[in-house]
């Protein structure tokens, strides 16, 4: 169990944070990996509304920050500053914060990156159906099924039922 990917001739290779600028930890990891750090930058597909149309987009887990492996001996630290997205790297007054190799390790054994979906709703939120033959009643979201369909609560007659609709006719009310 080696930190940072078993780097041979590395002293004491550790984890830390970057913090990036507003919106640009992408670019952040994309510059740093060019420049041959390693780098974690972990990340989840979310569904989001956008233009009335439930669309899945790719976002970080934490954002404005990413994880670089370095070593306080071999490294070159200097260039880290000056590249393109990042704003600094976490520091406790003037020294570098490490993280637990630990952590990193869970968060990479996780099935965050391009597996799993964080959906737009939680279950037992209140919607309101936006098409259809229930179009503008509210029922309560269960969960989804599959990536386009979702199963919601309505109540019909007086009873509560189960239906399965499109994920796109949902608004969260």
């Amino acid at each position: 169990m080696d930190v940072c990917n078993d780097q041979e001739g590395a002293a004491t290779p550790s984890w830390y944070v970057i913090q990036c600028k507003g919106g640009e930890s992408f670019r952040a990891a994309e510059h740093l990996a060019n420049q041959g750090y390693e780098v974690f930058h972990p990340v989840l597909n979310s569904q989001r509304k956008r233009q009335g149309k439930l669309i899945t987009v790719t976002e970080p887990l934490f954002p404005y920050y990413l994880f670089i492996c370095l070593d306080q001996l071999v490294s070159n630290w200097r260039p880290i500053r000056s590249t393109r997205g990042v704003l600094r790297l976490l520091t406790f007054g003037d020294r570098p914060v490490s993280v637990p190799s630990q952590l990193v390790e869970t968060l990479r054994a996780q099935p965050h990156s391009k597996e799993g979906i964080h959906t737009y709703f939680n279950a037992g939120e209140k919607v309101t159906i936006t098409d259809g033959p229930f179009k503008n009643l509210e029922a309560i979201f269960t969960r989804c099924k599959g990536e386009e369909r979702a199963i919601v609560l309505l109540n019909v007659l007086n009873r509560p039922q189960h239906l399965e609709i499109p994920l796109d006719t949902l608004s969260k009310t």
